[in-house]
């Protein structure tokens, strides 16, 4: 049987140690691979880079579809797994869901992994 994945709030940004600080414990080394395996994907590095280009600040999921030519099914799937990570919040308004991204998480991952990126 395989092994589970201990349960990590990935919802708020990343906030441990940078890795270039030195060795890293089993737990932050689990919250960061966690996120990193959201983006592990390149229909999600795409979502995520048309989130952040949004003129508006957020894009509609229907939008998201067109854009990468995927189901609005595929695409909600995807969003999820990068909303359970912290990147994306979503908000649903009548019929459509609207999306933008968390750019403190998105930003605190940077740090993690590089201390002086995004300065």
């Amino acid at each position: 049987m395989p092994k589970a994945l201990p349960v990590v709030d990935t919802s708020e940004p990343v906030c441990c140690s940078p890795v270039a600080a030195g060795p890293i414990d089993d737990d932050g080394a689990l919250e960061i691979a966690l996120r990193l395996k959201a983006l592990a994907d390149p229909v999600r590095v795409k979502l995520v880079s048309l989130l952040f280009s949004a003129e508006a600040g957020e894009v509609c999921g229907c939008d998201l579809a067109a854009a990468v030519a995927l189901a609005e099914s595929t695409v909600s799937h995807h969003l999820s797994q990068l909303r359970r990570a912290g990147m994306v919040e979503s908000e649903r308004r009548g019929m459509n869901v609207y999306h933008r991204p968390r750019r403190d998480s998105l930003v605190a991952l940077c740090t993690v992994l590089d201390p002086n990126c995004c300065r």
